[in-house]
């Protein structure tokens, strides 16, 4: 399978695998509080030979697993068990985890102006396409520092991130 081929590398992050694809292996989190959404999310991020470090529906939730495990990607509904406390989950991945984050909701208009430092927003329904497409767009820019391929249409880049990729 997947995991066969990958190849394992040492960097000042730790130790990474690559993909067949080319891209790194990913260490994701997922903050979703819709439990079958969540599920579907944990088995696209997988399929994509990516690593769940956890779930989680709440603020507390979500920083608890950052604290045990910094993630590298982490996909965040805006609006959770304890109300609208997506974007200070993604404020506090992106500033004290060096996460990148991408919102996932059906409310776009309540990310903040800033993107709460997210690199950008998925407007619910979620298509399995769509959320496949995002995570390996990021993924190359992270490997790469820009975009090597267009932007899917389903994300939504923030300013600061379309800049810094090189997104046109």
């Amino acid at each position: 399978g997947a995991v066969s081929q990958l190849q394992v590398y040492s960097s000042k992050r730790g130790y990474f695998a690559v993909l067949p694809s080319g891209g790194y292996v990913m260490k994701i989190l997922i903050t979703e509080d819709e439990p079958i959404l969540a599920d579907e999310l944990e088995t696209i991020v997988k399929e994509l030979g990516h690593q769940v470090i956890g779930v989680a529906s709440t603020l507390c939730g979500a920083l608890r697993l950052a604290e045990q495990t910094c993630c590298d990607l982490a996909l965040v509904d805006v609006y959770l068990k304890d109300g609208t406390t997506g974007p200070a989950v993604a404020r506090h991945l992106t500033e004290d985890c060096h996460a990148t984050v991408i919102f996932t909701t059906s409310n776009p208009s309540r990310v903040p102006e800033d993107f709460a430092s997210a690199c950008g927003v998925i407007a619910k329904p979620l298509s399995e396409q769509n959320i496949k497409s995002a995570i390996c767009f990021v993924n190359e820019c992270l490997v790469e520092g820009r975009a090597l391929h267009p932007k899917p249409r389903a994300l939504n880049l923030s300013p600061a991130y379309a800049e810094r990729w090189k997104v046109t």
